[in-house]
């Protein structure tokens, strides 16, 4: 018998044994290093080949980037905060300056309530038509550069004060205790960056509440200090204080408690989640901890916006105005624009621990020590 070969013919492949597979592809390793059963389909779709060498120059460039970079040295010390502060500060501008309308439209129904009396839509509506547009981003230069601070000091500070907290304790005592922990470390650093986000503060909410004031940022600050003084610009650092601690300690409180128990019910340690999971997870114990939060300093907040709206009488005090704006304003006008607040903190509570996250990820900042059960 004749075979092809001495007839110098092309031969047909090899028949694929029927218990190998039915499909028309044929697997072979590494996964979608495949080849086709006909020779007509192999010479137009050469997958094999193709994938091998997509693989290789894979790996190749995996192996240059581990040469390039550091091999397992996770930062440390002043290294670590300092990722911490960069995470926070990003997170809190992004989140913060993104939100500049809904901050706009509550601090007009806190302010104007006789004006702005149609709820969030309606007043986004009026203050649209009233001003343009452009109204909705009043204030966003002092925003952005006031929460880059303050988020760079709180989260940063959350940290460095939270470890000091542990290494004082113990770690077995401030696991017990991790509920003070919590609330003592972000009471402190969120007093510190008060000190850094109260004169920014008082120029966002002086541009709001009298859009002619002036033209943006610097000219406003430089006008308050010229005209005002320094004093201008941290008259609202009690009420700040009043407002941003017990905000803060609520939402770093809540936050860690939300978060401990959606860890414990998904069933895996932190370390074996995947990173979209865990965003998700930060997005949700952020919401709920944003809600919390904002109910807790809801009148401090309505204070803040009104001692920033208008000089004080001479001789006036900081606290005799408070007290007598308390009385006037009474419990429903305290909680005037609750609803927007709502939506507003939640939202950017939310988003800034899912952005926290990330990027605390992204730098390598995994350092922390955990007290968490």
């Amino acid at each position: 018998a004749f075979s092809c070969q001495h007839l110098r013919l092309p031969c047909p492949p090899p028949p694929t044994p029927p218990h190998l597979s039915s499909s028309p592809f044929q697997p072979s390793s590494p996964p979608f290093a495949m080849s086709f059963r006909s020779p007509l389909l192999n010479a137009a779709f050469p997958i094999a080949s193709v994938s091998e060498k997509a693989d290789a120059a894979i790996q190749r460039t995996e192996e240059k980037v581990k040469e390039a970079l550091p091999q397992n040295v996770a930062p440390t010390g002043a290294g670590l905060y300092a990722r911490f502060a960069l995470a926070g500060a990003i997170c809190c501008a992004v989140t913060h300056g993104a939100l500049t309308p809904v901050d706009v439209v509550k601090t007009r129904i806190q302010l104007e309530p006789e004006v702005y009396n149609k709820g969030m839509i309606g007043s986004f509506k009026q203050v649209v038509q009233t001003e343009g547009a452009g109204a909705l981003l009043t204030g966003f230069g002092p925003t952005f550069a006031g929460y880059f601070l303050q988020g760079a000091f709180k989260f940063g500070g959350y940290e460095f004060w939270k470890k000091q907290a542990i290494d004082y304790f113990g770690i077995e005592k401030a696991r017990e205790n991790r509920t003070a922990i919590y609330l003592g470390s972000s009471a402190i650093a969120e007093f510190f960056a008060d000190i850094a986000l109260c004169p920014l503060e008082a120029t966002r909410i002086r541009l709001v509440s009298q859009p002619t004031f002036a033209t943006g940022l610097v000219s406003g600050f430089t006008k308050i200090l010229s005209q005002e003084g320094a004093g201008a610009l941290y008259a609202g650092f009690g009420p700040i204080l009043f407002k941003q601690v017990p905000y803060t300690m609520a939402k770093f409180g809540v936050y860690e408690k939300v978060f401990e128990s959606a860890i414990k019910g998904y069933g895996k340690p932190k370390e074996q989640i995947a990173p979209g999971t865990l965003s998700a997870l930060n997005l949700g114990s952020g919401l709920i901890a944003g809600f919390a939060a904002a109910i807790i300093s809801q009148p401090a907040d309505t204070l803040l916006s009104k001692i920033n709206k208008t000089k004080a009488a001479p001789g006036e005090g900081v606290t005799s105005r408070l007290v007598k704006m308390a009385g006037q304003l009474g419990v429903r006008g305290l909680f005037g624009g609750m609803t927007t607040r709502l939506v507003m903190i939640g939202t950017l509570t939310a988003g800034q621990f899912a952005i926290y996250g990330e990027i605390k990820r992204v730098l390598g900042a995994t350092g922390g020590v955990e007290i968490a059960k």
